[in-house]
C-alpha cells in the first residue's frame, strides 16, 4: 500500500466528526532544463507536496461544501487547512445535488504508468539532451536563424484520495518530454516551427525526431502567402486534430450539458458525425499520457464510448453532474490539483484509427488545405452554438501533393457541420500530452477566408 494512502488514512481518522470529509494528497518531483547557444539557460529540480480538503455538511434543502488546501504536508498546515475547510462550509450555498462520491464497485484497471528511471537518470544526461537538441536544430539548416527554446522536462506525480464514504484510491504517473522551437528566415520573412518527443521516461525520447519536426515545420512555411478565399477540404495534421478533439471533448462533459453549455445537449442517439468517426475517452489505455487508474474523486477510471460510428452515445460525468442529470458517475472527475474541486471532463480522448496514411489521404482529397497550426481557438470557437472560426497556417494540397505554404487565413464552419463532413480518419495516431491524441483528419466544405 502506498505510504501516501496510509498518510491520508491517518489524517481522515483524526479528522472524523459529524461532517463528511474528503482528503486529497499529492506529491511530485519535476525537472526543467532549457538550453541556449550550447549552455544551460535555466535549470530547476523541485519537489512538491500538498493537501486538499473538502468538508460536506447537510442542510435543510441540500448539502454544502467547504474547501481548503495547503502546499505542505506538515501537521500544522494540515490542521489549519482542516479548520479552514470546516469554517468555509458556513459560507457555501446549499445545493440538492452536491455529494461526495460513493464507491461503485467498478474494478480498477491494472496499469503501470510510472518509470523509476525518471528519477534515477543522472541530471547531466538530462542537461545533455536539451543541449544536444538545441545544437542539432541550430546546425540542421542554414535558414535557421534562431532557436527560441530547447527544453527537457520530466515529472513523477502521485496522489491519494480517501473519504468518510469509503473511497480509498491512489495513483501515480510519470512523464518526460523534449521540445524545441526554431525560427527560420529566408531574408524577407520569418517562420516558427515546434518539435516534440514525449514518453514515460527519458529513454523513450527521440531527440532527432523532435529536431526534424521543428526544422521541417519552420522551413516549409517560408514564403507563405495569403491565398484566395475558397471552400475546400481541410486536412488537419495530428496536432491540430488533437486540439479539435479536445474542444469537442469539452462539449461532451456532463457538466457542460446539464448547464446548457454544449451543442450536444439533448442529442443522445442522434447521428452527430460521419460513420467513420468513433470517439472514446479511455484513461485505462496506457498509451495515453493522461491515463489513470482512478479519477479525481477516487472512482475507478473506465472506457467511455462517446460517439460510435457517428452516433452520440454518452457524456462523461462526475458525481455532482451525474446527480443533476439523473444518472451515475462515469468515473470521469478531473481536478486541477490540491486547490481544485472535481468536475466532469474527458481525460484521454482518441479516435479509432482509419486505414489511410496521411499521404494516402492527400491523394484521396486531391485539392485542399493542410492545417498545421491553429490560432485564436479560445476566442474563435463557441462550445454552445458550435460556431468555429480560427486562424490557421498550413500548406495547399494540389493534385494530392503538398505545395505552397499559406498563412493569415481563417477557416470557418460549425462543429456540428464539421463532424458530419469528416471524409477520412487517418491511421497515423500520435499520442500527445494533453486530453486528446491526434491523427490526420479530413473535413469537407470548410470555408477559407483569404485575399
Amino acid at each position: 500500500m502506498s505510504d501516501l494512502l496510509e498518510q491520508a488514512d491517518r489524517i481522515l481518522e483524526s479528522a472524523k466528526g459529524s461532517d463528511q470529509i474528503e482528503i486529497y494528497l499529492s506529491r511530485g518531483v519535476d525537472t526543467e532544463v532549457r538550453a541556449y547557444e550550447g549552455e544551460i539557460e535555466q535549470l530547476s529540480t523541485a519537489a512538491s507536496a500538498g493537501i486538499g480538503i473538502r468538508v460536506l455538511r447537510d442542510g435543510e434543502s441540500g448539502a454544502k461544501v467547504g474547501t481548503a488546501w495547503a502546499g505542505s504536508l506538515d501537521p500544522s498546515a494540515i490542521e489549519d487547512a482542516l479548520r479552514e475547510a470546516r469554517d468555509n462550509v458556513r459560507f457555501a450555498t446549499e445545493d440538492e445535488f452536491v455529494a461526495f462520491a460513493l464507491p461503485d464497485g467498478v474494478t480498477p484497471a491494472t496499469l503501470t504508468l510510472t518509470d523509476r528511471s525518471v528519477t534515477t537518470t543522472p541530471l547531466d544526461d538530462k542537461i545533455a539532451m536539451a543541449i544536444d537538441l538545441e545544437r542539432i536544430v541550430r546546425s540542421g539548416d542554414p535558414r535557421i536563424r534562431q532557436v527560441e527554446s530547447a527544453d527537457y522536462s520530466d515529472y513523477v506525480a502521485e496522489a491519494a484520495i480517501v473519504s468518510t464514504l469509503g473511497v480509498r484510491a491512489t495513483y501515480a504517473r510519470s512523464g518526460a518530454y523534449v521540445s524545441v522551437e526554431a525560427i527560420a528566415s529566408d531574408g524577407t520573412n520569418d517562420q516558427t516551427g515546434w518539435g516534440l518527443s514525449a514518453g514515460r521516461a527519458p529513454g523513450e525520447l527521440d531527440i532527432d525526431k523532435a529536431a526534424h519536426d521543428a526544422l521541417s515545420r519552420a522551413t516549409r512555411m517560408l514564403g507563405a502567402v495569403k491565398p484566395a478565399s475558397m471552400k475546400c477540404t481541410a486536412v488537419f495534421d495530428p496536432r491540430s486534430a488533437a486540439t479539435l478533439l479536445a474542444i469537442i471533448g469539452g462539449s461532451l462533459s456532463g457538466e457542460a450539458v446539464v448547464r446548457g453549455r454544449s451543442f450536444f445537449a439533448n442529442r443522445i442517439g442522434e447521428d452527430v458525425a460521419a460513420t467513420s468517426f468513433t470517439l472514446v475517452d479511455d484513461p485505462t489505455d496506457p498509451r495515453h499520457f493522461s491515463a489513470s487508474v482512478f479519477d479525481g474523486e477516487g472512482l475507478a477510471c473506465r472506457k467511455n464510448v462517446m460517439i460510435e460510428n457517428g452516433q452520440l452515445k454518452s457524456f462523461v460525468y462526475d458525481t455532482v453532474s451525474a446527480r443533476r442529470a439523473g444518472t451515475s458517475s462515469t468515473g470521469s472527475a478531473v481536478r486541477g490539483g490540491i486547490a481544485g474541486s472535481p468536475s466532469a471532463g474527458c481525460r484521454a480522448l482518441h479516435l479509432l484509427p482509419g486505414e489511410l496514411t496521411q499521404a494516402e489521404i492527400f491523394e484521396r482529397v486531391g485539392n485542399g488545405v493542410f492545417v498545421v497550426s491553429l490560432t485564436g481557438v479560445h476566442s474563435g470557437v463557441n462550445p454552445v452554438s458550435g460556431d468555429f472560426s480560427v486562424g490557421i497556417t498550413g500548406l495547399m494540397i494540389r493534385d494530392g501533393q503538398l505545395c505552397e505554404p499559406v498563412r493569415e487565413i481563417t477557416v470557418a464552419s460549425t462543429l456540428q457541420r464539421m463532424l458530419l463532413d469528416i471524409s477520412y480518419v487517418g491511421a497515423d495516431v500520435e499520442w500527445l500530452p494533453g486530453s486528446a491524441a491526434g491523427q490526420s483528419l479530413a473535413i469537407e466544405g470548410i470555408s477559407v477566408s483569404g485575399s
